[in-house]
């Protein structure tokens, strides 16, 4: 009977450590976007110009990468998994902030997270990924 509670146990702190690391990959994804157009004074639900809007993209590809990569890490195994979850949650946020914007907004910001930083947050579990099974 121990031995069915300690693997219970187990397997509660493994889920629990999978939607730890799922969260934190998307909390570094949406923080640093947060902190982006806080610092910068920019509305990310207004027209900006196309330098700004290229550097944004680029800048949260990097985020949604390195949140797929903290995901896979933290996860500790089934990184790609991991990087995925990552990958939804920031699809989801894009597509209901899509589907909510008022007529006339501009949406390129969502529109990124659904095209480029989404499937940039895969990318990042699967470079953490590679790097585990290259070592072994």
């Amino acid at each position: 009977m121990a031995g069915k509670i300690v693997a219970y146990q187990r397997q509660a702190m493994t889920i629990l450590r999978s939607v730890f690391a799922v969260l934190l990959g998307y909390l570094v994804f949406a923080l640093s976007g947060f902190a982006l157009f806080r610092i910068s004074g920019h509305d990310p639900h207004s027209s900006d110009s196309l330098s700004f809007m290229i550097v944004s993209v680029v800048y949260g590809a990097f985020f949604a990468a390195l949140a797929g990569f903290v995901a896979a890490l933290i996860g500790g195994r089934f990184e790609i998994e991991h990087s995925l979850a990552v990958a939804a949650l920031i699809a989801a946020v894009g597509a209901a902030s899509l589907l909510m914007s008022a007529s006339g907004s501009s949406v390129w910001t969502q529109i990124a997270a659904l095209l480029v930083m989404a499937p940039t947050a895969m990318g990042g579990g699967f470079l953490r990924s590679r790097m585990i099974h290259r070592t072994e």
